[in-house]
């Protein structure tokens, strides 16, 4: 994960989105800044947006730091604070992020995952040996909340998963045998792509 500047919502997100769903609350009698009786029944007018949240964060995964096509159908809009814990913001695009669909159901309802929007800088660094995401202690030292948080970050959405490891290997060794350009790595793997620079191996 790295840091991702929030978009500007998009000129038609008010009345596509925003506007329905504060009009669909207002007649179920449902307060804005409390949780919904049942999450469940909200109207998922966020939908309409999709294509849009992936269009203006170019197809790169919040959280994962990687780009996927669109016509996978992998795409999904993760609601950073859970539309259970807050009705309001299910309808909002700054509680929107682009998420792969792996992440976005570890994530879930959760609240002890770092928001990759404002994330502080270099708060994860890459093991290229093996790929290995973790904390950077040199930076945010063992034990101080950032770190923690981080670590929490790590285990609930499965970073430091084998298979996560090896597509951050496979993205390295791909760059070292000169099968693809750092310029190629920028666009589809920016987590990998930051590393390479802060390490001095690019």
């Amino acid at each position: 994960m790295i840091p991702v500047p929030l978009q500007p919502e998009p000129a038609d997100f008010d009345d596509r989105v925003r506007q329905p769903g504060l009009d669909w609350l207002a007649t179920n009698g449902i307060a804005l800044n409390a949780p919904p009786p049942d999450a469940s029944k909200l109207p998922n007018y966020w939908t309409r947006s999709n294509k849009q949240l992936w269009d203006t964060y170019s197809g790169v995964c919040a959280y994962l730091a990687i780009y996927f096509e669109w016509v996978i159908g992998a795409a999904s809009t993760d609601h950073f604070v859970a539309k259970s814990q807050n009705a309001g913001d299910a309808y909002e695009w700054d509680n929107y992020r682009l998420s792969a669909l792996g992440p976005n159901r570890n994530k879930n309802k959760f609240d002890d995952v770092l928001d990759p929007i404002g994330l502080a800088p270099e708060t994860f660094i890459i093991n290229f040996a093996n790929g290995e995401i973790a904390v950077n202690h040199a930076r945010y030292p063992a034990g101080t909340p950032h770190a923690d948080a981080a670590a929490e970050t790590i285990t609930r959405l499965k970073l430091d998963s084998p298979e996560h490891n090896q597509m951050r290997a496979r993205h390295y060794d791909n760059y070292l045998k000169n099968d693809c350009s750092l310029a190629f790595l920028q666009r589809h793997s920016p987590f990998v792509h930051g590393e390479l620079i802060r390490q001095g191996l690019a």
